[in-house]
């Protein structure tokens, strides 16, 4: 029996480490910068097409930190509170979006520009990243700019950059 229950935990342990590999990325997009702000946030959405994942960590050469956000509400105050991760459930779709689930970028290297693009690396738990192309939109942007809500999906979803 023991050895059963040892295939079943390889079999498991095996599926988890390559769960990542089918999380696809749609439409990575920030809004501009409002004049001298050192912050910004980047949306997407994470389609997982495989088993259960986590996404980890992210990191830019846009900013001196990336972390996971999202929005709580503390009593009718809407305050920002950073993950240590955001499950990816097997056959779901998480949304980072304004007023939800953001990446939060802090010291800016330079403004964002609307029109601009920059690269942000995705890390997921189990040790697999890719670098996917965040486009910038206009200031006051509520969805991706119009060139992306054309596309089904970012052309750049398949950058493998996978390590």
């Amino acid at each position: 029996m023991s050895a059963r229950i040892a295939a079943a935990f390889g079999a498991l342990f095996a599926s988890l480490a390559t769960a990542a590999a089918e999380v696809e990325v749609e439409a990575a997009w920030a809004r501009a910068s409002a004049g001298p702000a050192r912050t910004g946030a980047v949306y997407v959405a994470l389609v997982n097409r495989g088993a259960a994942a986590a996404l980890v960590g992210v990191e830019t050469p846009a900013a001196e930190r990336a972390e996971l956000h999202t929005h709580v509400m503390d009593g009718d105050m809407a305050r920002m509170r950073r993950l240590e991760e955001v499950a990816l459930p097997a056959g779901g779709r998480v949304a980072f979006a304004p007023g939800g689930l953001h990446v939060m970028l802090s010291g800016l290297a330079a403004p964002l520009v609307e029109g601009a693009e920059f690269p942000l690396t995705l890390r997921f738990a189990d040790g697999d990243s890719r670098t996917v192309a965040v486009k910038v939109g206009g200031v006051a942007a509520d969805s991706p700019p119009p060139e992306r809500r054309a596309k089904e999906r970012d052309p750049n979803a398949h950058m493998g950059e996978r390590r």
